[in-house]
């Protein structure tokens, strides 16, 4: 590819601590964010904080996925332009930028709800079933991205 070619892929492959230290971050702000995601998700399903209004958790946390977000692309760009032929041409890489686009569309449709209706996820609101399945469908995404991440080491 001709990103290999470019002076900062060159830089990057030729530096030993570049990628561990790149993938170190990318790896605590996937933490950040899954782990937010997660307080979320199981407080929409009334499993976590159960006795506090939505409109707290996730004030708490949505700013906790948001931000390490753009961690994410940064660490990210870094590492494609590292290694663009093993990110780029890998279908797991393309499967986790798929799973990635639809986990913040639920994400985004989440804070939409809640933002149009502030007991949206609340225990005692008409709309338990769907935030039952905006969280189950949020968990499930952003689990098969961090899996899909991960294979993009071994699929070749």
């Amino acid at each position: 590819m001709w990103i290999d070619q470019t002076a900062l892929s060159q830089a990057i492959q030729v530096t030993n601590w570049v990628v561990p230290a790149v993938q170190t971050v990318h790896i605590l702000a996937i933490a950040v964010v899954a782990s937010s995601v997660l307080m979320i998700d199981l407080r929409l399903i009334g499993v976590f904080w159960a006795d506090r209004p939505m409109k707290e958790v996730s004030s708490r946390f949505l700013p906790l996925v948001w931000w390490p977000l753009l961690i994410l692309l940064a660490t990210g760009v870094i590492m494609i332009i590292g290694e663009p032929a093993r990110a780029l041409k890998n279908p797991a890489f393309q499967l986790k930028m798929a799973l990635l686009v639809a986990a913040l569309i639920i994400t985004g449709l989440f804070q939409f709800l809640h933002r149009r209706n502030a007991t949206f996820g609340d225990l005692r609101s008409g709309s338990r079933a769907t935030a039952a399945t905006v969280a189950v469908v949020s968990m499930l995404l952003w689990s098969a991205i961090v899996f899909a991440g991960r294979w993009i080491a071994y699929y070749a």
